[in-house]
């Protein structure tokens, strides 16, 4: 059974959606490669899982306080896409990777071009963090929620990862 919450995050509304027990979808508003709204069921309950698990993860990961997730997923796509998927969830909190290098990563090294596509076709943003790849000079590319929520996630990881840095310091 397919079903689906919406939650209030500050990069806007995020839509959750759930399927055989399994997150199974995570969508920004006006997010490219966004599914019919026909595919996300029928609305959930909020303290059901796995949504309860996400929402207060995303709660602690948006106040700064969780750097990685461990909601139970539930992702489908080709066997390319989910090593893809699986590399991404290895990508340290606050740093990113290149296509190219996530495509070595996997065992692909001439498969940038599809990394980034796989990438692109992730269903479970910020939580699988494709948000972490960029250019190979470093650059922002594309990101199904936009480039602006792409570099808010960025700077606030890296504001986040520093913060929690120096405080150890100290």
């Amino acid at each position: 059974m397919t079903s689906h919450i919406v939650l209030d995050s500050p990069v806007g509304p995020l839509t959750l959606v759930a399927e055989d027990g399994g997150l199974s979808g995570l969508y920004m508003e006006k997010q490219r490669h966004l599914p019919s709204e026909g595919t996300f069921g029928a609305p959930g309950d909020p303290d059901t899982e796995p949504f309860a698990t996400a929402a207060r993860q995303l709660d602690a990961y948006f106040a700064g306080e969780l750097t990685e997730f461990d909601v139970p997923l539930n992702l489908r796509g080709t066997p390319f896409q989910q090593r893809v998927w699986a590399a991404l969830q290895e990508i340290p909190y606050g740093r990113t990777t290149t296509y190219g290098e996530l495509a070595a990563e996997i065992g692909s090294p001439t498969a940038s071009r599809a990394v980034g596509l796989a990438n692109g076709r992730n269903p479970v943003s910020v939580i699988v963090p494709c948000h972490r790849v960029v250019g190979s000079t470093g650059s922002l590319t594309g990101y199904g929620g936009g480039l602006d929520r792409k570099r808010h996630l960025l700077d606030f990881e890296l504001r986040t990862r520093t913060a929690a840095s120096e405080a150890t310091l100290f």
